[in-house]
This record gives C-alpha cells, structure tokens and sequence, in this order.
C-alpha cells in the first residue's frame, strides 16, 4: 500500500505518524493501493484531504477513518454501487469485511494497533448483520 502523507498548511515538514497528541485523519483507497493520512487540522474532512492531497473527488472509492494511539474512527458509509453488490445486506456485510481488513492492513503500515471502532452514528448498517451469518 502506497501512503501518501499530506501536510496541507505546514511550512516545515514534519513526521507526525505515531504522534500522541494529536489525532490524525486517513482515506484509504477500497483496493487498498494507496491511502492518504494528514493531521486531522490539516485535513479537515474526508472529501476535502481527498481533493487537497489527491485532486480527486469521488469519496466513495474510499474507506475514512480518523485516529490516534487508542483508536480508530470509521467512518462507516457504504456506497450504494460497492463492487456492483445488488442486495444491501451483503453489500454492507462485504464492505465491513473488506473495511476492517484493509483499515487494519494501513493501520500496522503506519504503526499503530489500535481498534477500530465504529461511531454510534453510523451504526444503523449494522442492522442488516446482526441476524446474519456472514
């Protein structure tokens, strides 16, 4: 995996991965070829580091995490077209599947291991996995 580090206003560049302080924000390609990790200052929000660091727009190609040294942040949204998946409830329990192994591979490349967690909010897809065998 390729991963591109984007420092966005700093004048002098400086190796912020594994930095305790401050969180960091990440967008990880699903194919897992490359991702992009910033300051989360730095990089504001998913769409806007995509096009910032990357100069491309569509965030649906992505897998959005934001983290430090006690977790991750999934931004858990999947895409209505994820791999050409007609029936939601394994479009989403192969786009969980696909997430938790691709986030935790770009995890462990930057050095951390840490948790993934999944917001409260973003929860409801959650729904269609917990009667399900997957």
């Amino acid at each position: 995996m390729e991963i591109k580090k984007y420092y966005g206003s700093d004048e002098e560049q400086h190796e912020f991965i594994n930095h305790d302080s401050e969180p960091l924000i990440a967008i990880i390609a699903h194919d897992g070829s490359h991702a992009v990790v910033s300051l989360l200052d730095e990089g504001c929000e998913h769409h806007i580091l995509l096009a910032k660091a990357l100069n491309k727009y569509n965030i649906d190609e992505y897998f959005r995490i934001i983290f430090d040294n006690e977790g991750a942040d999934w931004t858990f949204v999947c895409p209505p077209d994820y791999k050409g998946i007609k029936d939601k409830e394994r479009r989403i329990a192969q786009f969980f599947g696909d997430g938790v192994d691709t986030i935790t591979e770009f995890l462990k490349s930057v050095g951390y291991d840490v948790p993934i967690n999944i917001p409260r909010r973003y929860c409801r897809h959650m729904d269609y996995m917990k009667n399900e065998d997957y």
